[in-house]
Order: structure tokens, then sequence, then C-alpha cells
């Protein structure tokens, strides 16, 4: 259940967010300078590489470090193959974690090491035999971690991971906070735009910062729901699945977040998919017991004690306006054949990474009012 009524009162908004995630959405264009300034700082602006790498591997744990490794396939998938190296162990806790390098790994490879908490012995052994091989290692890690002090100089290049303008969040949600994204991207977009592999300008990351900001105070809790992207949408996935269909390159991995962040920050599923396939992936569930209109049993039966069924709701993702092949007039043609309801994101115009920018802003806004909002409720 979701208490819409909470949406549109600020100062309850406020009391509910015991962990600081409207903050931490709202802070994003400031850890994008922060991060960018740490880069700087770092010297990823005077690196000299020889060439571009022949793969990127992005390693480390948790939802932020998922969905970086999914922009960066996303961003630079063009220019070189990027792998994700997934943990195995008995348990996601930072000991118990460890990430083997493939096979093929060696020195004309490059090893992006992400985390925001940096106590993962798993992470420093990777480190170490990346550096065996001869992989160029370059990590993002909270400034006071066993992770940089394990690889900083002789093992590989540490970016500081840029903290909260206002103090960390609850050690809990850090790894999916809108900020800490953010805070563990930029580093490597300014590598990679170092490297060749994208476009990344300091400029660039400016840009991506005052999108950042804008949209968040598009957002805000101050803002009515009617004129509120975030809210709206929230309001709109109340009991519903959403089937979250996406078009465009960089509308796939915030997508995928969007359907991750979901299910962390508010228990919520959801389904991610990329049109066209996501057509026949996701029709039978149109159709199926999450149609709008299914309801097999007695209608006339006493409901007063259950719980509402979940019905599917689309959530159409474009990153880039209408024109040209596009399978979303196909994808409103089905989902309104079902009667289902549509809700669509378009980002204004601008680069790739702000359009980037602005789907993740609203869609991190989304999740975090659906958890504040279903935890007032409850």
């Amino acid at each position: 259940m979701l208490d819409e009524s909470l949406l549109d009162a600020p100062e309850a908004l406020a009391r509910a967010d015991r962990r600081g995630l409207l903050r931490g959405a709202a802070e994003a264009g400031a850890r994008v300078r922060t991060a960018a300034r740490h880069a700087a700082e770092a010297g990823i602006a005077e690196l000299t590489p020889e060439g571009r790498p022949r793969a990127v591997l992005v390693a480390g744990s948790g939802t932020a470090a998922s969905g970086v490794a999914d922009l960066i396939t996303a961003l630079a998938g063009a220019s070189a193959p990027v792998t994700r190296i997934h943990p195995t162990g008995v348990a996601p806790a930072a000991g118990a974690m460890r990430w083997t390098l493939p096979g093929w790994a060696g020195s004309v490879d490059l090893l992006l090491i992400v985390t925001a908490d940096g106590s993962e012995p798993g992470l420093a052994l990777l480190a170490e035999q990346a550096y065996r091989r001869g992989c160029t290692v370059v990590a993002v890690a909270p400034r006071q971690s066993p992770l940089r002090e394990a690889v900083d100089g002789a093992h590989g290049l540490v970016v500081p991971m840029a903290s909260a303008p206002h103090g960390e969040y609850d050690a809990e949600t850090s790894a999916a906070g809108p900020g800490t994204l953010w805070a563990l991207f930029t580093p490597l977009l300014a590598l990679l735009d170092r490297v060749g592999l994208i476009t990344a300008s300091a400029e660039a990351l400016q840009s991506v910062a005052d999108r950042l900001d804008r949209t968040a105070e598009r957002c805000g809790p101050a803002i009515a729901t009617y004129s509120n992207p975030a809210k709206t949408l929230a309001a709109e996935l109340a009991g519903s699945l959403p089937l979250v269909w996406t078009e465009g390159d960089a509308a796939g991995p915030v997508g995928r977040r969007f359907a991750a962040v979901l299910a962390e920050l508010s228990g919520r599923p959801a389904l991610a998919a990329e049109l066209p396939e996501a057509l026949p992936a996701h029709g039978a569930l149109l159709a199926g017991s999450f149609a709008a209109g299914a309801d097999p049993d007695d209608f006339f039966r006493d409901r007063v004690d259950e719980t509402e069924p979940l019905h599917a709701r689309v959530v159409l993702l474009r990153d880039r306006p209408t024109g040209g092949l596009s399978a979303a007039p196909a994808a409103r043609e089905l989902a309104l054949g079902h009667d289902t309801a549509i809700s669509e994101l378009e980002p204004e115009e601008g680069s790739e990474l702000e359009s980037l920018a602005e789907l993740l802003a609203v869609t991190d806004f989304a999740a975090v009012y659906l958890a504040l909002a279903s935890t007032a409720h409850a």
C-alpha cells in the first residue's frame, strides 16, 4: 500500500526518510562535482595512456557496482568489450565474497574496482592478482578503507570516493542510495575519457552535474505531485507490477537499475527489458493474472481483508525523442490493447550523458518516494 497523501507532505516525508535517501538524490549533482575534483587531484587528467585497453573489467559489490558496470558497458561497449566480474561466496558480506580474473586477462586490459565499502579482502586480492598479471588497476573506494591502502601506489591508482556533502548515509542503503552511484561512476567517466573509450570531458561532467541539479529541483519533496515527474511516477506505480521497457543505449541500464533499486529500497518487484524484445518477453503478463482486468474469482465476494492484487503497468523509458525507427508505437498499442496503463519518461534535449543523468535522477527519486510512502503507511 502507498500513502499518496504523504507525497505532498514534505515535513512528513522528511520524518519518514530516516536513511537520508531524499538528501542523497538531491545531492547527486554535488557528488559529481566532488568526484570530478577527486579524479583530477588523483592525476587522471595527466595520464598518458599508450593506447586503448583491449578490454575493461569491472568488479565491485552491491547495486551501485552493478549499475556502474552496466552504464560503462552501454557507453564504452562499442570501443572495447566490458566484462563485469561477479562475486562468489557463501554470503553477501564483505569478508565472504571473492572475485577472480578471467583467464585471458593480462597486460593490455584495464581493471576497474568500485566499492562504497572498501573493506572487502576479496577486492584487495583481486587487485594483487591483476598486478601480477600486468593489468592496469584503477579503484574508486572510500578514503579511509583497507582497499585504498592495499591498491594505492605500486598496485594501481585509487580515487577517493566522493563523500556526501552533509555526512554519509545509513550503511545498509549506501550501495543503492542515489548519490553513491555518481560518487563511484564519475571518476571512471573521467578515466575512460582519458583512455579514449568515451567522451566525458570536464565540461561534460559539469553539464551532467547541472542537469542533475535541475532535475532535483523538479523532483524535490517541496514540488507538488501534479508537477513533479518522480512523485507522479511513484503514485502511478502504487499497487502495480512495473514492466520497465527501455529504448536506446542509455535507457537500458537506467531501466535495469530502476528495477533493482525498487526491489532493494522499497521491496517492490519490477521487471526490465529492452524494446523490441520486451514485447514478446512480457506480452503474456499483460494477458494473464497480472492483466488490468484480471480477477478470476467471484466478483461479489468480501474483499475487506484482502490485499489488492498486483496489476501490470508499463513504464516506457526512452533516451531519445520520438522519430526514426522506434518500437514505442508498438509498445503503446500492445499495452493499451490489454487495457494496461503506461507511464512514459523521456529526457530533455542534451548529450547522451545528460540524458542518462536525467533518467537516472527521475527514477531514483521515484524509487525513494515509493520506499518512503510505503514504509510510512506500513
